[in-house]
């Protein structure tokens, strides 16, 4: 990690005495490169060599009150501008986050919470399509987070208008869709009542629920509701989550408008080093817009992610590799595939 120190400073000018040493921050960089190889079985990938960098800029500061702040400024993979965040922290006041939709915020944050080595089961490379909850993390928020209490913590989440982002100041912004404000709440609980035992037990749920504006077609406001728990002892960690979801799309016939998910994973440390994993997640269709013509076993229903996973860490370098396998890849019945991803990340 590279660290620049900004230091008391005099202008020349006599309305710009001096910066107070009060106001001095830090602002600190760090990133990294992720080079992976794609075996996609029976698939022809052509190129299987990948590469992605990231670079992350933080920036903060403390109020004379004791409040602190942070700026992030993320950068994707080519230098490219991501999104960046403002966090005012108010001691016990509990803290705020204006955030361009970075998924930091709301539901989205809860959205597969489970133990693995490396990735979510649908996140070394082949999803299969899963479905997972958004609310409006993806969206410009204002997020406010209260302090822990008895291991309690609860966040709420407002969007003005889901789908904009990155606003720049003096301006507004207006998404092309149908959808209006959004609103989210989550509560975490680490119920370890100053015991041990119960020291690794977290419980996650959230909620979330997006206006949607359109006069020509029969649609609804959207919902979404996760839940979770996982549970740490010793070198073992387990984990299961369920996850609803309604677009509100209630026009026309033939389509689905409900998705119900659900997966489990467990999580092996076998030193400080090196971790084991496997995971399953399952994005199930729902609802139908026309019940008269619903197959009933319609197999292409159902998308099924499972994927085992080892990691190592040698200082800055880890080396990790995943063995996925996809059932009914985008809700299309029969259409089964794997693959192995072998990555190597460096970070500084």
């Amino acid at each position: 990690m590279n660290k620049l120190t900004k230091v008391g400073c005099s202008a020349l000018c006599g309305s710009l005495a001096a910066i107070s040493a009060a106001n001095a921050g830090d602002l600190t960089v760090t990133g990294g490169a992720d080079m992976t190889f794609f075996s996609h079985g029976g698939e022809t990938t052509g190129n299987p060599i990948g590469m992605a960098s990231a670079v992350t800029f933080a920036g903060s500061g403390e109020l004379e009150n004791g409040w602190t702040f942070k700026l992030t400024i993320a950068e994707g993979d080519g230098v490219a501008y991501s999104a960046s965040n403002v966090d005012i922290v108010m001691g016990g006041l509990g803290s705020f986050n204006i955030n361009q939709g970075n998924s930091g915020n709301g539901i989205v944050v809860y959205d597969n919470v489970l133990p693995t080595a490396w990735e979510e089961a649908h996140g070394a490379g082949l999803s299969g399509g899963v479905k997972t909850v958004v609310g409006i993390g993806t969206s410009n928020n204002i997020a406010y987070r209260t302090p822990k209490v008895l291991g309690t913590e609860v966040q709420v989440a407002y969007a003005f208008d889901v789908g904009t982002t990155d606003t720049a100041d003096k301006s507004t912004s207006a998404s092309s869709n149908n959808t209006g404000r959004g609103y989210d709440a989550t509560i975490k609980i680490n119920p370890s009542l100053g015991t041990e035992i119960l020291s690794g037990l977290n419980i996650y749920g959230g909620a979330s629920t997006v206006e949607v504006w359109d006069n020509a077609n029969v649609e609804n406001d959207k919902y979404e509701g996760v839940g979770a728990i996982t549970y740490a002892l010793g070198p073992v960690e387990l984990g299961a989550m369920w996850s609803g979801m309604y677009d509100g799309v209630e026009s026309g016939t033939g389509s689905y408008h409900s998705y119900k998910n659900h997966g489990f994973g467990v999580a092996f440390n076998v030193n400080d080093d090196l971790s084991v994993s496997y995971g399953e997640y399952q994005s199930r269709k729902a609802g139908y817009t026309n019940s008269n013509v619903q197959a009933t076993n319609d197999s292409s229903r159902v998308v099924e992610v499972t994927s085992w996973q080892a990691a190592y860490t040698m200082g800055g370098a880890s080396f990790r590799m995943a063995d996925v396998k996809a059932d009914n890849v985008l809700f299309s019945a029969g259409d089964n595939q794997n693959a192995t991803i072998v990555s190597m990340s460096l970070a500084f």
